[in-house]
């Protein structure tokens, strides 16, 4: 009897491990259309990306002469690289802290429940609706120092025309403005979601406990919602690191490289200078940079993060 158990284990074997095998290539044939475009579009261009840093290339991107970390030494002596490093910085902080907050405020009111305020929450999504490139010449409209509505209204209290695009001073301010508005419907319309998936019943204990709405926000909406922020927080993060399209419609680096981001540095010296090597040494710098800043995140704002 035990030669015949002994049998029949062994012959399950093989059996199990064939259904092993074929659960796993199935997984890989399931996996496969995203891992090949993926490859194209995502792996094979870093890799040449962070060849090509290595690199002196000709007008084409092809490379000429290897130079190893020069290209990466160059760069950071650099005072134009500095100035864009310095301007992406500058820019993070003006627009992330400030799209989270705006959008944060309006989804708690929209949150409320009044008789039409779903066409508030209408409005307060509407710019995930238009595209980046629509949206910036509206601004360049606005910003018009001679037939902008800005400098309009300001006329009215006496305040002499304002070149917010043409001042170093307060171009970066004002291409900065432009992208929280941007950006405010897509995280306006998250942090909602979020609030949404709040237990009513705990608003409902908190009311009969007969709490403030300070001390709702503080103790019961802020920790439930604090895994939605830390998400928007983070790919407002990363988005803000890679702007380009409002930079190059409204200001095109300028006035004096001062909205020069890191990003519209690489898109000059790739394709108007034609300094592929620079370039790519350029954007492994603002890969790693993003990298840590994200790992960062991760490391000490989820420590924050109540996920129950």
């Amino acid at each position: 009897m035990n030669t015949s158990l002994s049998m029949k284990s062994s012959s399950s074997v093989p059996i199990r491990r064939k259904r092993a095998i074929w659960t796993t290539l199935e997984g890989i044939a399931y996996l496969l259309p995203s891992l090949i475009l993926f490859s194209i579009f995502l792996f094979y261009p870093m890799l040449r990306t962070m060849y090509l840093s290595l690199y002196v290339t000709d007008h084409q991107g092809n490379p000429v002469q290897f130079v190893g970390i020069e290209n990466f030494v160059y760069l950071l002596k650099d005072a134009s690289f500095l100035q864009s490093a310095k301007a992406t910085l500058l820019f993070v902080c003006y627009t992330v802290p400030a799209s989270v907050f705006l959008a944060l405020c309006l989804a708690l009111m929209a949150n409320e429940k009044l008789k039409g305020i779903g066409l508030f929450r209408t409005f307060f999504s509407s710019t995930m609706g238009m595209s980046v490139a629509a949206s910036s010449v509206i601004w360049m409209f606005m910003y018009n120092p001679s037939i902008g509505v800005i400098n309009k209204v300001l006329s009215l209290f006496g305040i002499s025309d304002v070149q917010w695009l043409l001042d170093p001073k307060i171009a970066l301010i004002s291409v900065a403005i432009s992208t929280i508005w941007m950006n405010t419907g897509f995280t306006f319309l998250i942090l909602l979601g979020g609030l949404q998936n709040i237990d009513s019943s705990l608003y409902e204990s908190a009311r009969i406990a007969g709490v403030s709405y300070w001390y709702q926000l503080r103790k019961v909406t802020l920790p439930l919602l604090s895994p939605t922020i830390f998400f928007v927080t983070t790919v407002s993060l990363i988005h803000s690191f890679q702007t380009f399209g409002q930079i190059d419609i409204l200001t095109k680096g300028g006035p004096m490289d001062a909205t020069n981001v890191i990003v519209y540095s690489i898109y000059k010296d790739a394709f108007i200078n034609y300094n592929f090597g620079s370039a790519s040494a350029q954007a492994v710098i603002l890969f790693f940079a993003v990298l840590v800043v994200t790992f960062l995140q991760f490391k000490f704002g989820e420590r924050k993060v109540h996920y129950q």
